[in-house]
């Protein structure tokens, strides 16, 4: 949730006071009860194969997640389209239930095309994160020229790294029309940390 920061720095220094940070004692509850708190919420970014205390892997947390759009490729007439690489942040949350394991996507920007599923929703296949979904891809053909909506289908695909990163492609299989084809794009998953300014952490 969004919050002012000028309250936030208010409330922070208002508990400063009633904790008594002018001590050490003070200054060790403080950094416990803040510790406490950011793990509560799910800030602290984490994605892992096999966590040490369970068998079931995870991905909690705020991560940017960018997609390498400058340099896609495939066999449809969008990916052949100039467009710079892009990102956005994503709150993640995962959970396990009978052996499924998915990593939903709990906050972030909505997207602008209406008929993408929403809240994603990664499950967790053969070692990677993986998101499928069908949607209708608009594809543009210059200034001035009507969009033409065709059914697709999209494979997204991040496999966690060993210094904390995903990184994968993001397939999409466009079904007739103009953008008829395929469009393949390198993505990747960066852990925020600390937590992006605007975090509410009272």
């Amino acid at each position: 949730m969004l919050h002012d920061k000028s309250d936030n720095r208010c409330r922070w220094r208002a508990y400063a006071v009633q904790s008594g940070m002018g001590s050490r004692r003070g200054n060790r509850v403080l950094v416990a009860v803040f510790a406490a708190v950011v793990v509560a919420v799910g800030l602290v970014p984490t994605v892992s194969a096999a966590p040490a205390n369970a068998a079931d892997p995870e991905w909690n947390g705020v991560y940017t997640l960018k997609r390498f759009a400058a340099s896609k490729t495939g066999t449809s007439l969008a990916a052949r389209q100039p467009e710079p690489d892009f990102s956005d942040d994503y709150t993640f949350r995962s959970s396990c239930d009978g052996g499924t394991c998915v990593a939903t996507v709990i906050d972030g920007p909505k997207p602008a095309n209406p008929t993408l599923p929403q809240p994603p929703r990664y499950t967790w296949e053969g070692g990677s994160w993986v998101h499928r979904y069908d949607w209708e891809w608009d594809c543009w053909q210059g200034e001035g020229v009507p969009k033409v909506w065709r059914p697709a289908t999209s494979v997204a695909t991040y496999t966690p790294q060993g210094d904390g990163t995903l990184k994968g492609v993001w397939r999409t299989t466009i079904d007739g029309g103009p953008c008829d084809g395929t469009v393949d794009m390198n993505v990747a998953a960066y852990p925020v940390t600390p937590p992006a300014p605007g975090w509410n952490l009272s």
